[in-house]
């Protein structure tokens, strides 16, 4: 019998992301993958066929510029096709494509570059001046614009020839997660493939005759996962300049969207335009979100303006390449029991199990699981990576409840994690900024319930003997050290904190209380 071993690591018979774009530029070369929009309101399409074509162009210069299979390639930029590109240029070649925030500063960059290592910085012309001081020494720098455009133009936009394995890894997500310090996921080729675009068919409805309206930025999960998908499945994807709700109430309408992934705040801020109505969103069938609950007015007037759309919540993570759960509803009396922490319940291609801290199966504890399309592990840590992979399991780190019919219900957080707008935010980091204040002795960072938010960080501090805190001083400290969204939106100065006999501080305790009066 022939050895049909080597076929997963050629084009003959091989699964990997930059061979199904090339596939699509094959089958349906002037589809269109992406309709762009500029500040300035100018609109560009963009057909698959373009798209695998410049791609080919970035991979062949990433190919002049050494980078190989195995390097990384990091990108901090703001949506645009250009990323996309550079994206695909890098899977295409074996590479590793990691996103940076564009909302992080100058500390937060360094360190994601410095653990990363890449080979190559792509980054939009207002990150230029900012990456290249803190960038790993022996990384090369691109900027978007005219220096990218003329990379592009230096080369062919065939195939390039480049041993490429499904296994390899396509993209590396950082993730704060619960935890103080970020950590990549490495995520390979076939997870996709194999596991999540089917997960995202059957489970989520989506097919190649959807447009969705695509505002997720392109270094979490949520927007490089959907995007891979998406692309994967051959639909079409609007970009926006901005998330702007006005601006994006207006090309809802005029690109008849029918889908739409965005977090409970995003919807809310839609339904108060004054353009949102039929004529805007009546062609959205699909509204879904994640991140929190979608407060009762805004799925009431969804349903006044867009009749035909149900909802759609889902739970994901990183570490299991997106997707794990999806549910769906008309209104919120649909959801099971009532209950609005509901994520619906687990996609096919996932096992689980909730377990205590024993590990007996049980109603309410945290949620484990098993897929095809589980990450490799975290880089460069194989101590955290070992923590959550045992016993066979991803452990989650999220706790839920089951119910009989196998619904789940987001319950709590193992740590302390505060979901803001969508957005992971580790309490400690935050804590580790306010306790570099000069009138600051202890702080507490926590999550406080918030109808816009879903959750508001909300920092709770002690004084330095002889010293008077300013809430609004020390917010604007956080300014300077955090990304806006990691930024407390309260600061409440406190003569003491509750705690343990250890003297561990009791989150719990202040939740309850919520914030002073």
């Amino acid at each position: 019998m022939p050895d049909l071993a080597p076929l997963h690591r050629r084009p003959l018979g091989r699964a990997t992301l930059g061979d199904q774009l090339r596939r699509h530029a094959r089958t349906q070369p002037d589809k269109i993958a992406f309709i762009s929009y500029d500040g300035s309101g100018g609109r560009t399409e963009t057909s698959y066929g373009e798209l695998d074509r410049r791609a080919n162009r970035f991979a062949h210069a990433l190919l002049r510029l050494g980078v190989g299979r195995g390097d990384r390639v990091a990108v901090m930029a703001r949506n645009s096709v250009d990323v996309v590109v550079a994206y695909y240029g890098t899977v295409k070649i074996g590479a590793a494509f990691t996103g940076v925030n564009a909302l992080y500063r100058a500390p937060e960059i360094a360190h994601q570059l410095g653990h990363a290592e890449p080979a190559v910085v792509v980054v939009g012309a207002e990150f230029a001046e900012l990456v290249a001081s803190v960038k790993p020494d022996g990384a090369a720098l691109v900027v978007l614009g005219e220096e990218f455009d003329a990379l592009l133009a230096a080369g062919p936009d065939t195939e390039p020839d480049a041993d490429v394995d499904e296994n390899d890894v396509a993209m590396i997500v950082y993730t704060s997660g619960t935890e103080a310090a970020p950590k990549g996921v490495l995520i390979p080729h076939r997870n996709y493939l194999i596991s999540t675009a089917p997960a995202w068919s059957w489970g989520l409805q989506t097919g190649p005759d959807d447009t969705w309206l695509f505002v997720m930025p392109f270094h979490t999960i949520a927007g490089l996962g959907s995007m891979t998908t998406l692309t994967l499945m051959g639909a079409t994807l609007v970009l926006p300049a901005t998330a702007d709700p006005a601006r994006s109430c207006e090309i809802i309408g005029r690109e008849r969207v029918t889908v739409i992934a965005q977090t409970p705040t995003f919807y809310l801020a839609l339904a108060g335009q004054p353009a949102f109505g039929p004529e805007t969103v009546g062609a959205v069938r699909r509204c879904m979100t994640y991140g929190g609950q979608v407060a009762p007015h805004a799925v009431e007037a969804w349903s006044a303006a867009a009749p035909d759309a149900v909802w759609g919540t889902y739970w994901g993570q990183s570490e299991l390449s997106q997707l794990g759960s999806v549910g769906w509803f008309r209104t919120l009396a649909d959801i099971p029991d009532g209950d609005p922490s509901w994520i619906g319940r687990p996609v096919t291609h996932l096992e689980i199990r909730v377990v205590d801290a024993e590990g007996d199966d049980a109603e309410v504890g945290e949620l484990i699981c098993r897929s095809p399309s589980v990450m490799l592990g975290y880089y460069k840590d194989p101590q955290r990576t070992e923590e959550v992979f045992r016993d066979g399991w991803v452990h989650t780190g999220d706790m839920v409840r089951i119910d009989k019919a196998g619904n789940l219900f987001f319950h709590d957080r193992v740590k302390d994690m505060v979901k803001s707008g969508g957005m992971n935010v580790s309490s400690q980091e935050v804590e580790r900024v306010l306790h570099a204040h000069p009138d600051v002795l202890r702080a507490a960072v926590i999550g406080m319930p918030d109808e816009y938010w879903s959750e508001a960080v909300t920092a709770f501090v002690i004084a330095r003997p002889g010293q008077v805190p300013d809430p609004a001083g020390i917010i604007a400290f956080c300014r300077e050290q955090l990304a806006v969204y990691k930024v407390p939106k309260a600061v409440h100065v406190v003569d003491e904190l509750p705690v343990d006999a250890q003297g561990k501080i009791l989150k719990r305790e202040l939740r309850a209380a919520g914030t002073p009066s």
